[in-house]
């Protein structure tokens, strides 16, 4: 348990409960090969099998920190921050973000859309999962669309979660990485029959950075 006071400050998004923060190379989507700096809070329940961060589930393990340290270390590197997790909105993600924009940092979230949008954003990448669906405010807002490939049934979700953001949002498939030897080829031949879909890959695994 929190101090009621501390408790009071991750409430309303003045303090966070982080988990690392680096800067390295974006290695996905739309943004693969740009310099950023990352920003992963902790705290998921939406509970992904084939998560690789799964660590980050339990808020607990990680310290809230106050939101000027993290705004004064990311604008230190990048002018590009990305916030990952974790779930990021799981918190109220509006003091972080409007700090971020004060310091004319273009700011990127990586979520799943389980949970309300909070925060105000340059990019918006939902990467749905079965388990916890995205709220409607997500779908309306995303700007990509990262639809994780882990077997065949996953196209299927892809197209339903595609049908479902709005139109301007850019589609991705990626595969799971555990999965890739098998996954990449069909999503290689499912994106040459449907166009409308890009590949994504997890550049930075192969590059062997963070």
């Amino acid at each position: 348990m929190l101090p009621k006071e501390i408790q009071l400050e991750v409430n309303k998004g003045a303090m966070l409960p982080l988990m690392e923060e680096f800067y390295t190379i974006q290695g996905e989507g739309f943004h693969t090969g740009t310099a950023a700096y990352f920003i992963r809070i902790g705290g998921c329940d939406v509970g992904c099998h084939w998560c690789d961060v799964k660590e980050s589930w339990n808020a607990e393990l990680h310290p809230p920190t106050n939101i000027d340290v993290i705004v004064n270390n990311a604008s230190s590197y990048a002018n590009t921050v990305v916030i990952t997790g974790g779930e990021p909105l799981t918190w109220d993600m509006t003091l972080l973000t409007q700090k971020l924009k004060d310091r004319n940092l273009k700011v990127h979230i990586e979520t799943s859309g389980a949970y309300p949008l909070s925060g105000t954003w340059d990019w918006i990448c939902l990467s749905p999962k079965k388990n916890k669906l995205p709220t409607a405010d997500v779908y309306a807002n995303a700007h990509e669309l990262k639809v994780i490939i882990y077997n065949k049934h996953d196209f299927i979700f892809a197209e339903e979660q595609a049908e479902l953001v709005n139109d301007n949002a850019i589609l991705f498939l990626q595969p799971e990485w555990s999965k890739k030897e098998e996954m990449t080829p069909l999503i290689v031949d499912y994106v040459m029959n449907n166009p409308k879909w890009r590949v994504s890959l997890q550049t930075h695994k192969y590059l062997n950075i963070p």
